[in-house]
């Protein structure tokens, strides 16, 4: 993809702050970061959102997410990270380019995340599960 940002920083026609990098993944820090250590981790090749990308390739995908988390367990002693990916336009997605966030968690960082419940939609299920099943 021609104006895709992230494809850009593959290419290395746009620098990024690499933590890491394998044959089929990248990991780099979000320029607009949520906490420190917010590293976005992508695919090499461009795949627009979760309902795109292949298996195989998300598998990859996961393994570098676990090789980040490790990396910054082992080098910082986190132990709290959120995994976060926002999968199309009404999720929240802004690039277009399947990615994860892997943003680490500190006491008090006050970036609690809250998200509307809804229990009411309980008395649905079985409506729900017979549509998945037609």
């Amino acid at each position: 993809m021609n104006d895709c940002i992230f494809c850009k920083i593959v290419n290395g026609e746009v620098p990024s702050y690499k933590v890491y990098e394998d044959e089929y993944t990248c990991a780099f820090f979000d320029i607009t970061p949520i906490t420190e250590y917010h590293t976005l981790v992508i695919p090499k090749k461009h795949y627009v959102n979760m309902f795109d990308i292949p298996e195989d390739e998300l598998l990859s995908l996961t393994k570098a997410m676990k090789k980040v988390v490790s990396l910054y367990e082992e080098k910082l002693g986190l132990k709290n990270v959120q995994l976060l990916n926002n999968s199309g336009k009404y999720a929240q997605q802004d690039v277009f380019h399947i990615h994860f966030h892997v943003v680490p968690r500190f006491p008090k960082d006050g970036k609690d995340m809250k998200l509307l419940r809804n229990p009411a939609l309980r008395d649905r299920f079985d409506k729900l599960l017979s549509t998945l099943a037609d």
